[in-house]
């Protein structure tokens, strides 16, 4: 009875094997992105643009070999800022008499100055003439807020605590004034693409870093319609299991 009760104390239950991915099933995550200009990269063409959001964004695995962590990823924007540059005209009249007059131009497509010859004459017989010019002399913040429902992200080398990934989303941004010129809508659909690494500080618990394409575009439902494309600088910080 000795002998089998020092056998019996001496066997140990194997520990459980360690998860070999750096994966979760669920993540949850904060983040915030900036762009500090926009230029015609591929379908927008209204420059000198600046993004800043902050947000939050869901994880969910869909699927997990060796190769690759495919994950359906959806964020949300309760903050999501566009600065537009602010045009002035400046009217240089010649006659009658020689003046200056400045007026508020609102936004324009890009900041390239415009100069043009004018000459009205008005039914009293008077005619004012001179050169108008625009430019740009400022630059206004609008407020808005955004979705990305539609999103997936493909993390690669999964048994690996820094991975590379590729991500992308489809959604809107509604913002308090029409962007990115007054005749566009308030309205605008998104879609962006990107790539990064994610570095894994334990497994539950990561770091991201991304760069991605970012386009903002009312699809022609307004009268105007130039686009933003912009190139986005993401941070997030993520947890889950």
């Amino acid at each position: 009875m000795l002998l089998a009760l020092t056998l019996g104390a001496s066997v140990s239950v194997p520990a459980a094997a360690e998860n070999p991915y750096y994966s979760r099933v669920n993540t949850f995550g904060v983040f915030v992105a900036y762009s500090p200009d926009s230029s015609m990269i591929l379908l927008g063409s209204a420059e000198n643009r600046m993004l800043v959001d902050v947000g939050v964004s869901y994880n969910r695995r869909l699927f997990l070999n060796h190769l690759v962590n495919w994950q359906y990823n959806g964020e949300l924007l309760p903050v999501a800022l566009e600065s537009d540059p602010i045009a002035e005209l400046k009217a240089y009249q010649t006659s009658p008499t020689v003046t200056t007059i400045t007026t508020p131009y609102g936004p324009v497509v890009d900041c390239t100055p415009q100069t043009a010859q004018y000459s009205v004459t008005f039914p009293n017989g008077v005619t004012y003439s001179g050169t108008e010019k625009i430019y740009c002399s400022g630059r206004r913040w609008t407020v808005g807020e955004g979705m990305s429902p539609v999103g997936f992200q493909w993390n690669f080398l999964p048994r690996r605590q820094l991975q590379p990934f590729f991500i992308g989303h489809g959604g809107y941004m509604y913002s308090t004034k029409p962007i990115p010129i007054s005749d566009a809508g308030s309205f605008n659909f998104t879609f962006d693409l990107g790539l990064g690494l994610e570095f894994y500080r334990s497994h539950t618990r990561s770091l991201r870093g991304e760069f991605r394409y970012h386009h903002i575009s009312n699809h022609d439902t307004a009268t105007e319609n130039p686009g933003i494309d912009n190139l986005l600088y993401q941070v997030t910080y993520a947890f889950g299991r």
